[in-house]
């Protein structure tokens, strides 16, 4: 009876809040993503995800995509007029302590990131088993390429690091084509790969996060969060969550992020914040 009367007040809250959502001007809301996929794919891929928050919020969507990791970390430091962002644990602490961004929701599931190989490593240690051979990721300041350094602070024992993958499945096809010898790809793809030998699992971290803008109306804000906490009674939607590593959305806050942005220290730019201040996306 408890969870029945629960179940009814969370169902009222959510439509409340697109109610109010809906009773204000549609407003044009920029969603931007890490490139893990290549512009084409992204397109592709997250289409359905704004046609669902088109029509739960009432809002416009539109997905802002980066051509590669150095222009999507140029972008974060220097525009201002990102009002939604889905992206990893470091680049949400990142905007959240240096722009004021707020993490609305997050993956269930905590990031991590695993070392695969085609072959098991004869070396009774794995990771000095993979120095100078060739390990294939996507490029910095990606949070896979940083846990890679992490994994190899000394500059001299190093593996020869290969960041020409235009998305992780590209970086296991790269291994399987004999063109690299490991692929450094979130944990969570490694379970679709069970040919492939796990060599290393890396530190956890709180799970990627859809942050808002402080420029973004609050009530617009929770009418996105709500919505996607609503996700899974889409059936349609299962298939676009796969296809970003989530099983489900659930509530996020700044706190769980807190420290992270300090993988981005290594990089070129951290630090360099320019972006400006933009008016507020009102109602």
């Amino acid at each position: 009876m408890k969870r029945e009367i629960r179940n009814s007040f969370a169902g009222v809250m959510v439509a409340a809040s697109l109610f109010a959502a809906n009773t204000v001007a549609a407003a044009n809301l920029k969603f931007a993503v890490e490139p893990t996929y290549t512009e084409e794919l992204a397109e592709e891929v997250y289409a359905p995800l704004l046609a669902y928050l088109n029509q739960a919020t009432g809002h416009n969507f539109e997905l802002v995509t980066s051509r590669n990791y150095h222009f999507y970390w140029s972008d974060l430091r220097s525009r201002g007029d990102i009002d939604l962002a889905f992206e990893e644990a470091h680049f949400v602490d990142y905007r959240a302590q240096r722009f004021g961004y707020q993490p609305l929701v997050k993956a269930a599931e905590p990031t991590s990131y695993s070392l695969l190989t085609m072959d098991p490593l004869e070396d009774d240690d794995a990771l000095r088993g993979l120095v100078a051979r060739r390990v294939v990721c996507m490029p910095a300041p990606n949070l896979g390429f940083a846990l890679l350094l992490e994994l190899y602070p000394n500059p001299m024992q190093q593996p020869d690091v290969r960041s020409a993958a235009d998305s992780w499945r590209n970086t296991v096809e790269i291994v399987f084509a004999g063109e690299a010898d490991a692929a450094m790809v979130p944990t969570w793809l490694q379970n679709l790969y069970p040919n492939l030998y796990p060599v290393h699992q890396t530190r956890e971290f709180a799970g990627p996060a859809i942050s808002a803008s402080p420029r973004l109306d609050p009530a617009i804000a929770e009418a996105v969060k709500q919505a996607l906490l609503q996700l899974l009674d889409d059936p349609d939607m299962f298939d676009v969550l796969g296809d970003m590593g989530v099983s489900e959305f659930i509530e996020a806050n700044a706190a769980e992020y807190a420290g992270s942005e300090a993988m981005l220290k290594p990089f070129y730019g951290y630090g360099d914040d320019t972006a400006p201040q933009q008016e507020a996306t009102a109602p």
